[in-house]
C-alpha cells in the first residue's frame, strides 16, 4: 500500500536497545493520547511487554543468502510517480513510521516512530521520531523528511498512491524529531494508520536529485537492506545492514536474517521454474494449480532436497477479475455486460483446468468479513434505502450469484440468457455472428493480459463468446505494456486482481470513485461513475465504528456486484509454496503469513546437506 513500502528490520545502535527503545504504554492527558501502538479499530493485539514476535525467533542466526524469482521487468527504482516499472522488493531499504505485525491487519507499533500522539477527536497525530532512527549513511531522520515525503506523494505521487493521502490536511515540522499531520477528518482512525506506514524520503539526498524523474541510481533507504548492485530488468541484489538502526527493536528481533537476498528476473514462467529445478532459485510460491499437482514429481521433492508446503490462505484478497472497460460504449449498457458475465463458464474451468481447488470470487471483497453473504442485513438494507430510486431493484432484495453451469462445457442455458440480454441491447445473431441491429456491425472483444497461466484460463471463455457471435481475442503482453495499457485504460478486458487494504478505506476512491474514472493511471481502471458508490464510499471512510464500516462496505459491494462492471473469477484458499531445504523458520507463522517471511534463516547444516 503507499507509503507502506518498507518491510522493515533490524537495528544498529545496540548499545541503546533498552533505554531509548523500550516501548511506551499508552497514556492519557488533557484528552491526548501518547502511544506506541495503534489499532484502527479496537486495541493493539501486543502490550508493552512484547520482547518479539510470537512468529519470529530471537536467536536466529545471521548469514547466509537467498534467491527468489520476480515475473516481468523493472526500469525505474522510484516507487512514487507513475511513469516506469519500479521492483516490488524496493520496500527493503526502507523503513516506515511504524508497522503492522503478521498476526493483525488493523494495528501498528513504533518503528521510526517511538510514539504517536492525538486527540480524541483524531484531527490531528504528531509522531515522535527517535534520536537514534538513520538513514544508511549515517544522518538523521528528522520530521523535514517526512514532510518532503508526504509534498512528493502529493505533487508527483502516482494516482493511486496519492488517493491514500486524501484525507490528509497538511504536514506540519514542529521540531527536528516531532512531525504533526491534521487530518480532514474527525473521529476516524483510517487517516492516522495511513500517515503512520509513510516511509521518509532523504531530503538531503535528493536536494541534488529529481524525485519526479524515472532513475536506476540505488535509492539511499533507511530499512534493514540496502542495494548491493542491480542489472536493470534482470536482477536486483540487496545486503543486510550491518549496523542497522532498529536491529533490537521488539519487533525487529529475528527478522531480516540473511546477508543477501537475490532477485532474478523472468519474462517467461516456464524458464522460471525450470531455473528453480536447477536451483538458481531458491524459493518459490506457486501460482499455476496445473504446475502444483503435475509439474513438482521430479526426483528433488522425491528424495526431499525440494519442500512443497500447502497452508491455509488467510489473507483477505482483492478481487479477480476481467476488468471491463466501461468508458468504451458498447459497454456502457449494463445488460451487455451482465451478457458476458453469462459466458464465463467457471464451473467447466474449476473441473477442467483447476483441479477443483479454487473458490468463486462472490464479492469485491473476498475471504474477508467486508464482503457480501446472502440477502442483504437490515443493516445492509438501511443505509440503501435513501438510494433506492437509484438502484437496481435486486441491489435490496437479492443475493448476487453468478451465473452457474453444469460444468459439461456446453453451458446451453446461460449461452441463450446471455444472447436474450444483448438483445434486449440491441445486438442479434445473424448468420452466426452477433451485431448491432441498427449498423450490422459485429461486436468485437479483445482480452489483455500479461499473465500466461491466465491466458490458458482465459481460452474457455473466449471460446464461449465466439460461440455467442462475439468476434472474440485475447492478446498476451509483458508486464510493462500491461502496465501501459492499463495507466491509458486502453482495453476492452483486462485482466488482473485488486489488492486489499483492510479495513477498506480512502483507496476505494481510486479504485471505484467517479472522479477517479478519468485520471490517467487510476486504479478505477473499470471507469466506473456511480452516484452511489461515491455516496457510500465517503461513508465507509468517515465510520466511526468497525460494525457500520462493515455494513457499508457490505452495501457498496452488492451496489457494484448488481451492476455488472466486471467478470469475477476465482481464488484459492490455500496458499501453494516449495523451496530448497535450506533454510530454518519459527515453529509458529503468523496468522497472515502467505510463504517466504522475513522470519526465514539460511540453516548451515541444511544446505551442507544438499551439497553432498
Amino acid at each position: 500500500m503507499t507509503g507502506r513500502f518498507s518491510l522493515s528490520g533490524h537495528t544498529a545502535a545496540a548499545a541503546l536497545a533498552f533505554t531509548l527503545l523500550t516501548p511506551l504504554a499508552a497514556s492519557a492527558e488533557d484528552g491526548i493520547t501518547k502511544t506506541w501502538a495503534i489499532a484502527e479499530f479496537g486495541e493493539p493485539l501486543y502490550g508493552e511487554d512484547l520482547e518479539h514476535w510470537p512468529y519470529a525467533n530471537p536467536d536466529a542466526p545471521k548469514g547466509g543468502k537467498i534467491t527468489l524469482g520476480a515475473f516481468g521487468s523493472f526500469d525505474t527504482l522510484n516507487p512514487y510517480i507513475l511513469k516506469g516499472e519500479f521492483p516490488g522488493s524496493i520496500g527493503l531499504i526502507y523503513d516506515s513510521l511504524m508497522e503492522g505485525s503478521g498476526d493483525e491487519l488493523v494495528s501498528h507499533y513504533g518503528l521510526i516512530a517511538e510514539s504517536v500522539e492525538y486527540p480524541d477527536d483524531k484531527s490531528w497525530a504528531i509522531f515522535n521520531i527517535r534520536p537514534e532512527a538513520r538513514f544508511h549513511d549515517g544522518v538523521p531522520i528528522t520530521a523535514a523528511d517526512f514532510k518532503f515525503t508526504f509534498d512528493t506523494i502529493r505533487e508527483h505521487g502516482r494516482p493511486f498512491l496519492k488517493s491514500f493521502y486524501d484525507d490528509v490536511e497538511s504536514a506540519e515540522v514542529l521540531s527536528e524529531r516531532r512531525i504533526k499531520f491534521s487530518f480532514r477528518t474527525r473521529n476516524s482512525m483510517k487517516p492516522l494508520t495511513i500517515v503512520a506506514s509513510t516511509a521518509p524520503q532523504p531530503r538531503h539526498y535528493w536536494e541534488t536529485r529529481d524525485i519526479s524523474k524515472t532513475t536506476l541510481e540505488p535509492p539511499l533507504g533507511s530499512g534493514p537492506y540496502r542495494m548491493k548492485s542491480l542489472e536493470a530488468g534482470r536482477n536486483i541484489v540487496y545486503e543486510r545492514v550491518e549496523d542497522y538502526w532498529a536491529a533490537d527493536l521488539p519487533i525487529n528481533r529475528g527478522r531480516h536474517n540473511f546477508d543477501e537476498i537475490r532477485y532474478d528476473y523472468y519474462r517467461d514462467a516456464t524458464v522460471q521454474f525450470e531455473a528453480f529445478k536447477a536451483g538458481k532459485i531458491d524459493y518459490r510460491g506457486e501460482g499455476d494449480v496445473k504446475r502444483w499437482f503435475t509439474g513438482y514429481d521430479i526426483p528433488q521433492v522425491d528424495n526431499g532436497q525440494i519442500l512443497k508446503v500447502e497452508k491455509p490462505n488467510n489473507n483477505p484478497r482483492g478481487i479477480g477479475a476481467f476488468f471491463i472497460n466501461n468508458r468504451r460504449d458498447k459497454f456502457k449498457d449494463q445488460r451487455v455486460r451482465e451478457a458476458i458475465l453469462h459466458l464465463y463458464d467457471f464451473e467447466a474451468i474449476q473441473r477442467t483446468l483447476l483441479f477443483g481447488q479454487y473458490q468463486r470470487i462472490k464479492s469485491y471483497f473476498p475471504n474477508s468479513d467486508f464482503g457480501v453473504s446472502g440477502p442483504p442485513t437490515p443493516e445492509e438494507i438501511a443505509i440503501l434505502e435513501p438510494f433506492r430510486d437509484q438502484l437496481p431493484p435486486e441491489v435490496l432484495s437479492a443475493t448476487w450469484e453468478p451465473p452457474k453451469s453444469d460444468g459439461s462445457g456446453r453451458n446451453r442455458k446461460n449461452l441463450r440468457q446471455a444472447l436474450a440480454l444483448f438483445k434486449e441491447a440491441g445486438w442479434e445473431l445473424r448468420d452466426k455472428k452477433l451485431v448491432n441491429a441498427e449498423t450490422g456491425e459485429q461486436f468485437q472483444l479483445q482480452i489483455i493480459t500479461a499473465s500466461p497461466p491466465t491466458l490458458r484460463m482465459a481460452e474457455p471463455f473466449v471460446q464461449s463468446m465466439q460461440r455467442a457471435g462475439i468476434d472474440a481475442s485475447i492478446r498476451l503482453v509483458d508486464p510493462s505494456q500491461w502496465r501501459v495499457i492499463g495507466d491509458d485504460f486502453d482495453f476492452d478486458l483486462s485482466t488482473g486482481r485488486l489488492n486489499f487494504f483492510p479495513p477498506p478505506g480512502t483507496e476505494l476512491r481510486s479504485y471505484f470513485g467517479s472522479a477517479a474514472a478519468d485520471v490517467r493511471g487510476s486504479a478505477n481502471s473499470m471507469g466506473i461513475k456511480n452516484p452511489v458508490a461515491d455516496a457510500l464510499i465517503e461513508q465507509i471512510i468517515t465510520a466511526e465504528d468497525l460494525d457500520t464500516l462493515k455494513a457499508t462496505t457490505r452495501a457498496l459491494d452488492r451496489v457494484l456486484l448488481w451492476n455488472h462492471y466486471l467478470v469475477p473469477v476465482y481464488y484459492p484458499d490455500k496458499t501453494w509454496f516449495a523451496h530448497w531445504d535450506k533454510f530454518g523458520m519459527p515453529e509458529k507463522s503468523a496468522r497472515y503469513s502467505g510463504g517466504f517471511s522475513t522470519t526465514w534463516w539460511y540453516d548451515e547444516e541444511r544446505a551442507a546437506r544438499l551439497t553432498n
